[in-house]
């Protein structure tokens, strides 16, 4: 007698998770992770701040984002959280203010890899991200000082992941889709 089949998890699992973890859903399982550790929050929050002024807010830079610290995503009958996630004020042209997830795919994510989390964060989440037309994706890996860019080609929805990019240390970079401004990497290693 075979195993009965596995209930898929739902929104209802993630609501149900403690409140120390991070609880996503990808094809139907459930994923949890605990809060990230001192390198992987101080690479995220660095990476906002020094995005956040010129793309966000449009100081010194040129404006036209919407950039998220982990923002809840309902892609499909998945849900995930990204480390940051940017939307072009096209296709957002105001936060909406009264939703606790998003629906819209984002043009831009960053996932910050934990030795925990990678996997799952460069498979199945990319995977997702593809599916969904997510045009830009940054992964960085705080613990080796790296930054990969990765751009959607193949078409807007379920294309191919290109790597553009990678740089690591303190580099100097400027990298789409935010190449307007030159980012310092030591600006995000822990100090």
């Amino acid at each position: 007698m075979g195993d009965p089949a596995k209930r898929r998890a739902t929104y209802d699992d993630v609501l149900a998770a403690p409140e120390h973890v991070v609880a996503e859903v990808v094809n139907g399982v459930l994923h949890t992770q605990p809060r990230p550790g001192a390198p992987h929050a101080r690479a995220s929050t660095r990476l906002g701040t020094e995005l956040g002024g010129p793309f966000d807010r449009g100081k010194g830079g040129p404006g036209g984002w919407i950039i998220l610290d982990e923002p809840e995503l309902h892609l499909g009958e998945d849900i995930v959280v990204s480390d940051l996630g940017g939307w072009r004020r096209e296709r957002m042209p105001r936060l909406p203010m009264e939703v606790k997830y998003f629906s819209l795919a984002p043009d831009w994510i960053c996932e910050v890899l934990s030795p925990s989390t990678q996997a799952f964060d460069r498979s199945e989440k990319m995977d997702v991200y593809a599916r969904e037309g997510v045009r830009r994706a940054w992964l960085v890996d705080p613990l080796a000082r790296l930054l990969e860019v990765w751009r959607l080609e193949d078409g807007k929805h379920g294309g191919q992941w290109l790597r553009v990019g990678t740089w690591t240390g303190e580099a100097l970079v400027r990298a789409e889709p935010f190449d307007a401004i030159e980012l310092e990497l030591a600006a995000l290693w822990a100090d």
